[in-house]
């Protein structure tokens, strides 16, 4: 891993920034049980940095000197070969999937694989939720079988219906409402990503680990 930039955030915040999303889920859980968790109220994931929002009363110039020292811990640090999934994060979500969906046959193709292959490689690896963005409740999730890495659609569609599981670079995600969207559709579920009766609405919380399982 390489050393994370750390530059500061408004009055409250320091946002460390790295070069891969592998390490945004690393410095996130060294930062969630590491020394820097008394000082930290708040951990906010992005697609290449992390922002430490400060409790109330701590200065981020603390968070930044602890930081220096090394903010992920040798005994933290894996194996660059290995996924962020490699890691188990703070909670387990199961989602049951269809997989149905109207890209699967292009996945496959574009893989190598078989349809069924493809299906059993979404679902025989955990997945970790690394970042959350683009909708309410919209996920991305990481360290999956690396032989599902596929480009985005070449002409996005209109209308993705809620529930639909996509593929699309190193990410899989589950769209959380109907919205345009480019990803490679294999499947659908009925569990609920955004919920305002649920405490908290989002299913998926950033660092959770995420396992598929075919309906």
């Amino acid at each position: 891993m390489n050393t994370p930039r750390l530059l500061p955030y408004g009055d409250r915040a320091l946002l460390v920034e790295v070069e891969e999303v592998s390490e945004v889920v690393l410095v996130a859980d060294a930062v969630r049980s590491g020394p820097l968790a008394d000082l930290v109220d708040d951990v906010v994931p992005g697609a290449r940095s992390v922002l430490l929002l400060a409790r109330p009363g701590v200065d981020p110039a603390e968070i930044r000197e602890r930081a220096e020292t090394g903010i992920v811990p040798d005994d933290l640090r894996v194996d660059p070969s290995k996924s962020p999934a490699d890691r188990q994060g703070p909670s387990t979500v199961e989602i049951p999937v269809t997989y149905d969906g109207p890209d699967l046959a292009e996945v496959a193709r574009m893989t190598g694989l078989s349809e069924e292959e493809v299906v059993a490689a979404h679902t025989g690896t955990p997945w970790r939720v690394a970042f959350g963005g683009f909708a309410p409740g919209f996920a991305y999730l990481v360290g999956g079988d690396p032989r599902l890495e596929v480009p985005r659609r070449d002409e996005p569609r209109t209308q993705v219906p809620t529930g639909a599981v996509g593929l699309a670079g190193e990410f899989s995600g589950v769209y959380p409402r109907e919205s345009p969207g480019g990803w490679q559709l294999i499947g659908r579920t009925e569990v609920a990503m955004w919920d305002l009766d649920r405490d908290p609405p989002a299913l998926l919380d950033a660092g959770a680990t995420v396992r598929f399982l075919r309906a």
